[in-house]
């Protein structure tokens, strides 16, 4: 079990009120995959995502896909040609764990974080969803 707050603001709420975000979510991606391969899911929400934003995968310096177990992340890489160099390179959750509540929030504030820590740019943040879904998020380091 796990619990976990994430506080998104508008960009005038965080002048109003003078807040000091952690970076920027720039774009999303939510899509529906097979129930059969519900796993390759963070792929096609990944594209989705960076074709929203007008990015790249190029244009990512990390990249955090939750794995949800090893073939499932060596299917994401195989078909999105990831960079192991770039991607969950403090571990992922078959190291660090899968709080099923909490996973989103977890992975997203290690992509903020290792973006801000490396004075990176962009990074993705993924999930599969059980039953057939994927989801991702393009982050933008604003410190």
């Amino acid at each position: 079990d796990a619990g976990a707050c994430v506080v998104l603001a508008t960009g005038d709420a965080v002048r109003q009120h003078g807040f000091k975000p952690l970076a920027r979510l720039v774009s999303w991606g939510v899509v529906g995959v097979p129930p059969e391969i519900m796993g390759i899911g963070p792929a096609p929400a990944i594209r989705q995502a960076l074709k929203r934003a007008d990015l790249s995968l190029g244009d990512l310096d990390r990249v955090e896909v939750n794995e949800a177990f090893a073939a499932q992340y060596l299917a994401v890489e195989k078909e999105l040609g990831l960079d192991r160099a770039k991607t969950n390179v403090n571990g992922g959750a078959i190291s660090i764990g899968h709080p099923l509540a909490a996973s989103g929030a977890r992975i997203t504030l290690a992509l903020m974080n290792e973006l801000r820590r490396n004075n990176l740019k962009y990074g993705a943040a993924s999930l599969c969803i059980g039953g057939g879904q994927g989801i991702a998020a393009i982050i933008e380091n604003v410190s």
